[in-house]
């Protein structure tokens, strides 16, 4: 279950809490209740967010000598922060990410759409097919999240090759050699990163003037690259997909009856980028009635809370605008609550009022396939051609 828990959300058998060991025998113990999800996410003091981004695979002596060679380091930043530091360094990031700043990107990003659309409506009135994850959802929240925090001037490619190798280093079950080859291609994006943080404006300038040593700008960049732009070209290609099969959706779109904003939330429910998130327990305490001593690894199961049927009418529907919809928890909550949730609804509210009218007419040449991952859905490819 721990590497494919997208795919068993619907299965009506898993208890509030389940003792869970993984591919390496570690012992974990998942939430499933949306109710103890967001317990644990809401008190920092009993369940620490320490771990999240610790390897799920120990990483060997071999890999993290590669490393070490690049100088990396992943001090307490952001998601993994639970110390005095986090606040202040969040407020930055929050600052660079507010909605207003956001909301001044959405012409600019509609237009992008627009244009690619009708580039991708060209080739399948021709004929031919098309991979929207390549020609639209790959790369937009990179160009959005560049524009807000000036990111450094790294071809696109190399910055989602850089995003995806980091996900795969730590929350992906692997081999000795498959890991050695990551923490090189993690280590040399790692290197670019430190050398922009030290001279870079926009959020790096920011955290500079602020106090925050290097490592700390290194890892808030570090974080961003990856949960602030491939976790949302993620969701926008699960979410067209899902569009794909909801022809009274895409006719409610049409007609003006179904909300976008109430698309992008259901789309959040039912198909959220990250599917877990972990915690580790500071002090012996309780969890819906189970014992959690301290230390014990805690893997909450976001994706099933937001199909928890206490919260929610249709559990397994696609009905936007339903009660409860909105209460998933593919932002998170508490103090480590996703900073750019708004970025993404923007982006993913742009994505469907361009691309509905599109999907419309289309089949489905070959759905995403995500690979064995604890917490990211990774989606490589969605081919799609004219009906």
């Amino acid at each position: 279950m721990l590497f494919r828990s997208w795919a068993q959300t619907a299965d009506a058998h898993w208890p509030d809490v389940a003792r869970v060991r993984d591919h390496v025998g570690v012992a974990h113990l998942v939430v499933t209740r949306h109710a103890l999800v967001r317990e644990v996410l809401t008190d920092p003091a009993t369940y620490r967010p320490d771990n999240a981004l610790d390897a799920v695979t120990p990483i060997p002596v071999v890999a993290l000598r590669v490393l070490a060679g690049h100088r990396f380091r992943l001090p307490p930043t952001l998601a993994n922060n639970g110390g005095a530091s986090h606040p202040a360094i969040r407020a930055i990031v929050a600052d660079a990410l507010h909605p207003t700043r956001v909301a001044a990107q959405r012409p600019w990003l509609t237009d992008l759409v627009r244009e690619r659309v009708g580039g991708i409506a060209a080739t399948l009135d021709a004929g031919g097919s098309v991979d929207l994850y390549a020609r639209l959802a790959a790369d937009l929240p990179l160009l959005v999240l560049a524009r807000l925090v000036e990111l450094p001037d790294a071809p696109v490619g190399a910055v989602k090759e850089f995003a995806r190798a980091a996900l795969e280093l730590f929350w992906a079950p692997l081999d000795a050699e498959r890991q050695q080859a990551l923490a090189a291609e993690v280590g040399r994006f790692h290197r670019v990163l430190r050398e922009f943080a030290a001279t870079g404006g926009g959020l790096a300038g920011s955290l500079r003037a602020a106090g925050h040593p290097p490592d700390v700008v290194v890892g808030a960049l570090f974080f961003l690259l990856v949960a602030g732009q491939e976790t949302t070209s993620q969701f926008l290609t699960l979410l067209l997909h899902r569009l794909t099969g909801e022809p009274a959706v895409l006719a409610g779109l049409r007609d003006g009856t179904v909300a976008v904003a109430d698309v992008v939330e259901e789309g959040l429910r039912l198909e959220p980028p990250i599917v877990t998130w972990r915690r580790v327990a500071a002090v012996d305490t309780t969890l819906g009635g189970t014992a959690v001593p301290a230390g014990t690894s805690i893997v909450l199961w976001l994706a099933r809370a937001g199909r928890d049927p206490s919260t929610v009418d249709a559990p397994d529907e696609f009905r936007p605008g339903q009660r409860g919809s909105r209460r998933h928890l593919a932002f998170g909550a508490g103090a480590h609550r996703c900073v750019g949730d708004q970025l993404a609804r923007m982006e993913a509210a742009v994505v469907v009022a361009e691309t509905a009218p599109l999907l419309d007419g289309v089949s489905v040449l070959r759905e995403p396939w995500c690979p064995d991952n604890l917490t990211f859905r990774m989606p490589d490819a969605f081919v799609v051609r004219r009906r």
